[in-house]
């Protein structure tokens, strides 16, 4: 086999030395190198020597391939990217192309609109040069006499055919005043007044040459207007509101005069409230005033709505010179007076409204005295009805009631914004007497406890104020209100006096504490918290004075004998010498303990229940809080008098006749025996 090898590398030999190539330099040097590697002599492994080299040529091609392989998929790639930047280039040269086309449009337009730009001005420029011109002309035409005369011969026509006019239109004005006011058929309603502008809105283009040509005349017109239709509007109005307090009270007008001219000291103090037998009467009462209230302010807003209108339109508050002078043409011609679009005006909007306002104001002279009047009745109506009054004026203002579907009047708003501070000052001044009222109120001589009647005026207070405010957007007046009357109603508390009182002072104090705190608790008012705290802090104050003087008399004579104890040792007396002193001696102390057999303590809290219940009205519910407080400080008490006697008696067999166990079923069977 070894032969087999050398031939065949013989045989290779000869065939290469037939296509024998000449090394180049290089090519020499990384020949030697390679044979350098090899230590055994190349002739005896010649064979392997050249396997070896062709296994490293196969290995050289084949990582030569896999290069040439990576080197396309990366070319591939490469080629992949660039076809995807060049759509998107494609792309972008679309978008490019379409905002091109878009802005060729808009700098289309915009030359467009510099155009016509252009052209404006040019005609604003010529309209004022001709308007030089025509002026130069006419000036020029007035010096001829022919011009003059026929200009006195017009002035003449002028001012008898404004004579004629203003003559024919006050007529017009003085047959509308003095008209008859229509009856209201026992309703609470306002007669409408669009026949009356209806005759008269034909002559608003002659309204309107007038006030171009002559002023004074005009204004005058608008005076003459006013004072008639004033006198108008003053009977309706007085009409309106006798008919509202006809329906206010459900009598007939003397009786209703009547009842307001009774003596001072005739009727119920002003915060007098219903008794409970009458509060479903008095319920129906305040809702028909309400209803009474808000017809009357939904009557007023037409009213002065449709006249204020009439009033801008008529008169031509408001309009400029243009246009007055378009609404005096038309008469010429037959034309309607619509007004050109944007008319430019020589007065301010500031002005017109003062205008109108002021001829309104004229109109309308008798609304504001009259609406104070018919508030003032509402007021003295019901019990805090200036506080249903003020509901009505705020829901009136602020359009709560479905009066801001009408065009608003601000004439109107501007009147029922005055009306409604005057309601303020009004309820400000009732919830002032109120609280006065309640703050020097007295309880009835020897009175023995139970609710205090200015706590069942708080509450009665308060629920009807809320009753009022339920549909009311805004509390705040009502909140200042009822915090004023609770401050009141705590501060009466406090200050009661036992000379009035037949039972102890805390025990009232602390049940009509008790009583507002749990209808605070009920009724829930944020505005009230504060008050809610402070009514159960006080009550938890009375209580635990109460507790504290009551608490001893079942044990009076124990009470008073460790009373003393205390005070000796702290008056620096050793516990295990004070009881050879001879006041707290052991015999003493027991004397004391035999008064006090489990049988007698507990008569002794019976006779202390009955007593309490004998105070506590049942409306409060508090006999069961209080007794089970009893109980807390009867059992502490209990428990300090055993501590002094191991303290102070320790060793002498001394204990008190009953046990806590006897203690707890006395009270036990007093609480099942009254339930």
């Amino acid at each position: 086999m070894h032969q087999d090898r050398q031939e065949r590398a013989e045989d290779g030999l000869q065939e290469g030395l037939g296509t024998f190539q000449g090394l180049s330099p290089a090519e020499a040097v990384a020949v030697l190198a390679l044979l350098e590697e090899h230590e055994e002599p190349l002739l005896s492994h010649s064979v392997a020597f050249a396997e070896h080299l062709e296994r490293e040529l196969r290995e050289l091609e084949q990582a030569n391939l896999q290069a040439i392989l990576s080197s396309e998929q990366q070319l591939a790639q490469l080629m992949g990217a660039l076809d995807e930047a060049l759509a998107e280039v494609g792309r972008l040269e679309q978008s490019l192309q379409v905002c091109e086309e878009l802005l060729g449009a808009v700098r289309h337009r915009m030359d467009h609109i510099h155009q016509e730009s252009s052209l404006l001005q040019r005609l604003a420029s010529n309209s004022s040069r001709l308007m030089d011109e025509i002026l130069l002309l006419t000036v020029r035409y007035r010096k001829l006499q022919a011009v003059a005369e026929q200009l006195i011969l017009f002035e003449t026509l002028k001012q008898n055919f404004e004579s004629s006019f203003i003559s024919h239109i006050t007529n017009i004005f003085e047959l509308q005043g003095n008209s008859q006011v229509p009856a209201l058929g026992g309703t609470v309603a306002a007669p409408g007044h669009r026949p009356h502008h209806e005759e008269l809105l034909p002559f608003t283009p002659l309204m309107a040459w007038l006030r171009s040509s002559n002023p004074a005349l005009f204004w005058d017109l608008s005076k003459v207007y006013s004072q008639n239709f004033g006198r108008l509007y003053e009977r309706e109005i007085r009409a309106l509101f006798e008919q509202a307090k006809i329906s206010l009270s459900g009598r007939r007008k003397g009786s209703l005069q009547e009842t307001w001219e009774k003596p001072a000291g005739s009727r119920q103090p002003r915060w007098s409230l219903p008794r409970s037998r009458d509060s479903q009467e008095d319920a129906l009462a305040r809702g028909s005033m309400s209803r009474v209230l808000e017809q009357v302010l939904s009557e007023l807003q037409p009213l002065c709505t449709s006249e204020q209108q009439f009033l801008q339109e008529f008169f031509c508050l408001g309009c400029g010179s243009v246009e007055l002078e378009v609404r005096g043409s038309a008469t010429k011609a037959g034309e309607p007076t619509a007004a050109p679009e944007d008319p430019p005006c020589s007065k301010s909007q500031s002005q017109a409204e003062e205008d109108t306002t002021q001829l309104l104001s004229e109109i309308f002279s008798c609304l504001e005295p009259e609406l104070r009047a018919f508030l003032d009745v509402c007021g003295k109506a019901q019990p805090l009805g200036c506080l249903q009054v003020l509901v009505a004026l705020s829901d009136s203002v602020l359009g709560t009631r479905g009066l801001s579907s009408s065009p608003s009047s601000s004439f109107l708003h501007s009147l029922l914004g005055n009306v409604l501070l005057l309601a303020k000052s009004n309820l400000n001044k009732c919830i002032g007497t109120l609280c006065k009222e309640m703050e020097e109120a007295k309880p009835a001589s020897r009175t023995r406890g139970g609710i205090l009647p200015c706590v069942s005026r708080f509450q009665e207070l308060v629920a009807l104020s809320e009753e009022m405010f339920q549909t009311c957007q805004r509390r705040g007046e009502l909140d200042r209100a009822q915090l004023r009357l609770a401050s009141s109603v705590l501060s009466s508390i406090s200050s009661l006096s036992s000379a009035n009182l037949k039972v102890n002072t805390d025990m009232v104090m602390m049940e009509n504490f008790h009583h507002i705190h749990n209808f605070l608790c009920q009724r829930n008012i944020p505005c009230l918290e504060g008050k809610k705290r402070e009514a159960e802090q006080r009550c938890r104050e009375h209580m635990e004075k109460y507790i504290s003087t009551y608490v001893g008399q079942p044990l009076e004579r124990l009470k008073h004998f460790f009373e003393g104890v205390k005070a000796r040792l702290a008056q620096g007396v050793k516990e295990e010498e004070l009881s050879f002193q001879l006041a707290y001696s052991k015999q003493e102390l027991r004397k004391v303990i035999e008064k006090y057999p489990g049988k007698e303590v507990k008569r002794a809290l019976e006779s202390l229940y009955r007593t309490m219940h004998k105070h506590l009205s049942p409306e409060g519910n508090l006999l069961p809080v209080v007794w089970q407080a009893m109980e807390q400080g009867f059992i502490q008490q209990y428990q300090e008098f055993e501590e002094l006697i191991q303290r102070c008696y320790a060793g002498a067999g001394i204990a008190l006749d009953f046990t806590m166990e006897d203690l707890l079923s006395y009270f036990n069977s007093i609480t099942m025996a009254n339930m």
